[in-house]
C-alpha cells in the first residue's frame, strides 16, 4: 500500500484571524501656494496675539470659562446653596443669613451679571478688530485680484486682435470687463438702489394704511 503524507498542521503557516487590517493610506503634501497662505494666516494671528497686555489676556481667559456648562451648573448650585438654608424652617437650627426676598442674592447676581457682561464686551471688542483686519485684507485682495483679472482680460483681447489666423470680432462684454472697475461708483449705485427701494416700500407701506 501506498502512504499517503498528510500534511502536518504544525508545518504549515499559521495566520491569525483576529489581526487586524490596518489600511495606511498616503497622504500627499499640500501644494505650496496653500502653505504659504497657512503662514500668512498664522503669522497674522501670531501678530495680533503678541500685542495683547497681560492683563487683558487673564480677562479673556476667565471670560471664556463663562461660555461653558460648567459655568451654568456652577451658578444654580450655588442658588440652590444660598436659598436652601433661607427657606427651610427654624427649628432645624439652620440660620437664615439672607432671608426672603433674598436681597443679597440679588445684589451678588446683578454685581456678577455686571462682570460677566464688561469681560465677554472686552473679548467681543478685540475679536471684531480681528475681524475687521480680516474684511479689509480680504477687501484689498479681491480689488487686486479684480484688476489682475482686467489686465488678462485686456491683455488676451491684444493677443487675439495681434494673431492673424483668429478672425477679428466686435465683443461689447470683453470691452466692459477688460476696464478695473471703481468701488466708490459700486458702493455709490449700492446706495442710491437701497435707497429708492426703501423709499418705495415706504411709499407702498403708507398707501395700503
Amino acid at each position: 500500500m501506498l502512504s499517503q503524507d498528510k500534511p502536518n498542521p504544525k508545518d504549515s503557516p499559521q495566520v491569525p484571524s483576529s489581526a487586524p487590517c490596518q489600511s495606511i493610506l498616503p497622504t500627499a503634501p499640500l501644494p505650496e501656494a496653500i502653505s504659504q497662505n497657512i503662514e500668512a494666516i498664522i503669522a497674522l494671528h501670531r501678530r495680533y496675539e503678541k500685542d495683547v497686555p497681560q492683563h487683558q489676556r487673564i480677562v479673556e481667559t476667565v471670560t471664556a470659562f463663562f461660555g461653558r456648562p460648567a459655568f451654568l451648573y456652577s451658578i444654580l448650585l450655588g442658588i440652590i446653596l444660598w436659598v436652601t438654608p433661607n427657606v427651610l424652617p427654624r427649628r432645624l437650627g439652620l440660620s437664615r443669613f439672607d432671608p426672603p426676598p433674598f436681597s443679597w442674592l440679588q445684589f451678588s447676581l446683578t454685581a456678577g451679571s455686571l462682570l460677566v457682561t464688561t469681560g465677554v464686551l472686552i473679548k467681543q471688542e478685540r475679536q471684531e478688530k480681528l475681524a475687521e483686519q480680516r474684511a479689509q485684507l480680504s477687501l484689498q485682495l479681491n480689488l487686486l485680484s479684480e484688476q489682475k483679472i482686467a489686465k488678462l482680460i485686456a491683455l488676451v483681447e491684444e493677443l487675439r486682435e495681434d494673431i492673424p489666423n483668429v478672425k477679428n470680432r466686435s465683443d461689447p462684454q470683453a470691452q466692459i470687463m477688460k476696464e478695473a472697475v471703481d468701488p466708490q461708483a459700486i458702493l455709490d449705485a449700492l446706495e442710491d438702489t437701497l435707497a429708492s427701494e426703501l423709499a418705495n416700500f415706504q411709499n407702498k407701506k403708507t398707501l395700503d394704511q
